[in-house]
């Protein structure tokens, strides 16, 4: 048994009800076997030492306190001592976090490429049609004939 061990036992030893092993550490080890030492007479003098009387009016002023105590309106964060009050209130808070969490948008990575359908008549779809339409424009001559138009001054 180590000095620990037997420190934490040290009242059963006091009391008479150690097991052998913790008796044999006591009666080996010198330091533990002053600790017991000091602690029987502490003991001993905690014995002799007369307990002070209890007011015979104690109970009814202890009562009468405690009703004044009761009869005092409490905050509004008294109830938050309460634990089941405790626990709804903070499942409260985030079920509130988790909705206003889920109205903000969220940005999604996709995999791979992925093909966007414009709205048409936007102009996002005017250049898509251009760009997959390039060589039939390019060779669209009419676009030249068209005079430029002059600046007014």
């Amino acid at each position: 048994m180590d000095c620990e061990r037997f420190r934490e036992q040290m009242l059963d030893a006091l009391q008479g009800t150690a097991s052998a092993e913790l008796g044999e550490h006591g009666r080996a080890c010198g330091a533990c076997a002053q600790e017991l030492e000091k602690l029987q007479k502490t003991s001993a003098l905690l014995d002799q030492w007369p307990a002070p009387e209890v007011s015979p009016y104690f109970d009814s002023r202890l009562r009468a306190r405690l009703r004044e105590q009761a009869a005092v309106p409490a905050g509004w964060w008294q109830w938050l001592r309460k634990p089941a009050l405790a626990a709804a209130f903070v499942v409260l808070v985030a079920l509130g976090v988790g909705l206003l969490d889920l109205g903000t948008p969220r940005t999604v990575e996709l995999q791979g490429p992925v093909a966007v359908r414009p709205q048409p008549g936007t102009a996002v779809a005017d250049l898509q049609t251009l760009d997959q339409n390039q060589d039939l424009y390019a060779e669209f001559d009419l676009l030249d004939e068209i005079p430029e138009e002059q600046e007014n001054p």
